[in-house]
């Protein structure tokens, strides 16, 4: 992704079907990034010694980075910069850990003139 050439897709653009895909590697820096904005500092994501005994046997990603590949896709992508959406539904079927791939792929399923 080249954040110099961002162009958005207007309304009247955007097909039905048209997608975006965005693919990321989940890094250790990423958690500490993520743990140091967010302020969440679980030691399921930060403490290795601890996330060994928990239910994930090991450190996993947070939920919410995951999710924010979402807004990544949305706000430089499809439809790109100036998108706001207004909300999204998530449910974290499996972890995600350190050099998991992790793909966002948005579709473009109905349009709204409101």
């Amino acid at each position: 992704m080249n954040n110099d050439m961002l162009e958005n897709v207007t309304f009247d653009e955007l097909r039905i079907g048209q997608s975006a895909e965005l693919v990321r590697t989940l890094t250790q820096k990423d958690i500490d990034l993520f743990a140091a904005v967010s302020g969440d500092v679980n030691p399921a994501h930060m403490n290795p010694d601890y996330a060994e005994h928990s239910l994930f046997q090991g450190v996993i990603g947070h939920g919410m980075w995951s999710g924010g590949l979402i807004s990544t896709v949305l706000g430089t992508m499809l439809p790109g910069p100036g998108t706001i959406y207004l909300g999204q539904e998530m449910r974290f079927e499996k972890p995600v850990r350190i050099g998991d791939h992790i793909t966002v792929r948005l579709t473009v399923k109905s349009k709204r003139e409101d």
